[in-house]
């Protein structure tokens, strides 16, 4: 759980000075229109029109004043908050999210996390015996993993951030907070059904719930909800700890490499359903052309 603990307080202060210099820009705009109105209500006795180049002047900032910086690239790529986050927008959100599991892309990583489950499954015994005879010199090193990727510690971490964002009134902070939870419950929806219909055993023969690992799936989830929020860079540490918790699975003896490989494809699998981005959607509509009906489809393209 520590080592997750500054990747949320990253991701809390990128979030937070969004709203700070959204809400500062709002009001400099406010107060600009608020100087035209009362201009235009002074000198509406003296003329009947504003004149051109007066208007020009008036819409020309001053040449010491700063210009409004453009929207930075960054911020056209993040999912667009929601206009509400509270426990309902939760719970509602996530049924919609498992209507769209069904989704091509899903399909995709499913198949691929599963053809490389398929190719490493004859050599998971070898690997095995070579990550549990380093216990020794690994022990100490991965002895966090089993933690950091617990359900509980990663729910706990997820509250945390979605009660900042709700009780700090910080919107973009609560919806990042939203997606961790969304993509974190998703995750145990689709792991313990795959988990009790395989029924594959641990290699310590401790049950029959090996395949695929949850602690690789769950932070492999949490990652990629980072990523999607805030990009490949700021994702970069929790991608290296998800990779770490699922090596520790490995050293643990308590997964196969064929378990963790699969487990962090169905984590990207929920850390993608759960963040939408405006160019994640498609539209579907009829179009007449000469001799009959078509139909057309176009993806919202991203700016």
């Amino acid at each position: 759980m520590m080592f997750l603990n500054p990747i949320l307080t990253v991701a809390l202060a990128v979030q937070a000075p969004a709203v700070q210099s959204t809400a500062s820009s709002a009001g400099a705009t406010d107060a600009a229109v608020h100087a035209d109105v009362v201009a235009q209500a002074v000198n509406g006795d003296q003329q009947d029109a504003p004149d051109p180049g007066t208007a020009t002047a008036a819409a020309t900032p001053p040449s010491g004043a700063a210009a409004p910086a453009p929207q930075q690239k960054a911020e056209l790529k993040e999912p667009p908050t929601p206009p509400h986050t509270g426990i309902r927008a939760l719970f509602g959100n996530l049924i919609e999210d498992i209507t769209k599991l069904p989704a091509m892309q899903n399909v995709y990583i499913a198949s691929g996390g599963g053809a490389m489950a398929l190719a490493t499954h004859p050599a998971d015994a070898r690997v095995n015996v070579f990550m549990t005879n380093h216990h020794d010199t690994w022990d100490t090193v991965f002895a966090p993993g089993k933690y950091i990727g617990d359900t509980p510690e990663q729910i706990a971490l997820s509250i945390g951030t979605y009660a900042w964002g709700r009780i700090f009134d910080e919107p973009k902070v609560a919806h990042f907070g939203m997606d961790l939870l969304q993509a974190q419950l998703l995750t145990e929806m689709l792991v313990e059904p795959i988990k009790f219909a395989v029924g594959r055993e641990r290699p310590d023969g401790s049950n029959h719930q090996s395949f695929p690992s949850g602690h690789a799936a769950i932070t492999f989830a949490t990652a990629t909800v980072i990523e999607r929020h805030l990009g490949w860079r700021k994702s970069f540490l929790a991608y290296a700890i998800a990779s770490y918790v699922a090596a520790s699975r490995l050293h643990d003896d308590r997964h196969y490499l064929s378990d963790v490989i699969f487990g962090a494809a169905v984590g990207t699998i929920a850390g993608r359903t759960v963040v939408h981005h405006a160019a994640d959607y498609w539209a579907i509509s009829p179009v007449r052309v000469p001799g009959g009906v078509a139909i057309l489809v176009t993806k919202t393209a991203q700016r």
